[in-house]
Formats: C-alpha cells, structure tokens, sequence
C-alpha cells in the first residue's frame, strides 16, 4: 500500500474480529479476520511455534508488507487465506495451517461491549478509558500502545465470546487439544485474551511522524 503526499500522521482503520487460540502443543495462533480495511476484505494469521518462532500468514504481498512492518515476526509467508463461517462454527484455512474452532455463549463482558457504539470505539479517548479495566479482566490485554515503524494503535472491542472446540494442523501435525495462550504472544505491545476467544474489534493504525 502507498501512503503518498506530505508527512503528517494518518489512520488506518481495520474493522472485523480477532481470534486468540492456544493449543496444548504450545503453539498460539491469532487469526485476524477483517471485514473492511484500507485493502478490502481480508484475513491473515499470525503464529507463535512452542520454540518461540513467530510466523504470518498473508494473503497477499501488500497487506505481508504492511502487517510485517507493524508487528514483528521471524518469517513472513504469502499464502492464500480463506475463512469460512457457518452460525458458530469458524474454518479457517491459510497455506500448511488448517483451523476449525467453534464460539459459545457471551459471558458478561461480551453482553457489555456489545452495547459499545461503533463510533465510540473508534475514538482513541474510549481505548485510553477502557486499557486499565482491559489489563485487569484480561490479563496480557492493551488496548493502545506503540506498534513498528514508529506508528501508534489502538483497539475498540465490541463483542467477546468464548472458544469451546478446536481443532488445528500445522505441516499435517495435530498441534493438540485448545489451551490457553500461554505464554502470551509477542507479535506487538500486547497479547489477546489468555482464554481462547473470538473478539470483535475496530483497530486503528496511525502512521506519520508522532
């Protein structure tokens, strides 16, 4: 993606929904599943092996550059990414990984950020109000913080709901039953939620000198 004119700082809004899933093999994986974005629909995953090695998956060499230069990885792979949803149940398919887990009931902070107005979760002032309940009901939570390349980000949570089922392959390798994400993944300045859960999100990515 081409960012052109004069310098000065400019947002990226991403809206759509992040999965956090751990697995008892130790791998962690966090598939981002974006409904509308500056380069349209689109979904990737990032995945942090038991030895530490983090991986993307992108679907395509723009949104690699862009997701590689905002969080950090060890490798990058341009991979087709398809993801399929029926009611509850998310299947994911995304280059040597196969992924298929299914969502339960809100608790009560999934009833109480589904009240959350979308315009209110687009304002940096709602992500600053809401980081320290964040980090308290969901440990390794942040709402705001600094990404790569000197640009700044923060989310706006909408919906929260649980992952009770999963099944996951990785190079044809059964990488377990689900687990929490533990440790927490060290892609960016935070982590998703250490219970597998399914989280509807606006993020916003502000690029330009800060």
């Amino acid at each position: 993606m081409t960012i052109k004119g004069p310098a000065r700082r400019r947002r990226l809004r991403f809206e759509g929904w992040i999965a956090g899933l751990g697995t008892s093999s130790g791998t962690r994986v966090v598939l981002g599943h974006w409904q509308r974005s500056p380069f349209g629909a689109f979904s990737d995953v990032m995945l942090e092996r038991a030895d530490g090695e983090r991986l993307l998956l992108a679907p395509t060499r723009e949104t690699a550059d862009f997701i590689g230069a905002t969080y950090v990885f060890d490798a990058v792979e341009v991979v087709p990414v398809r993801v399929g949803v029926a009611e509850d149940t998310w299947t994911v398919t995304a280059g040597s990984l196969a992924l298929r887990f299914v969502t339960g009931p809100r608790g009560p902070v999934g009833l109480l950020l589904r009240i959350v107005p979308a315009a209110l979760a687009r304002r940096p002032a709602w992500s600053a109000l809401t980081d320290g309940p964040a980090r308290l009901l969901l440990p390794g939570v942040r709402t705001r913080g600094s990404a790569g390349a000197g640009r700044r980000e923060w989310y706006g949570a909408r919906d929260l709901r649980p992952v009770r089922l999963l099944s996951a392959f990785y190079e044809g390798a059964d990488l377990g039953a689900p687990a929490p994400v533990d440790p927490p993944v060290r892609f960016g300045f935070g982590s998703v939620p250490r219970k597998p859960a399914l989280t509807r999100v606006t993020t916003t990515v502000v690029l330009g000198p800060g």
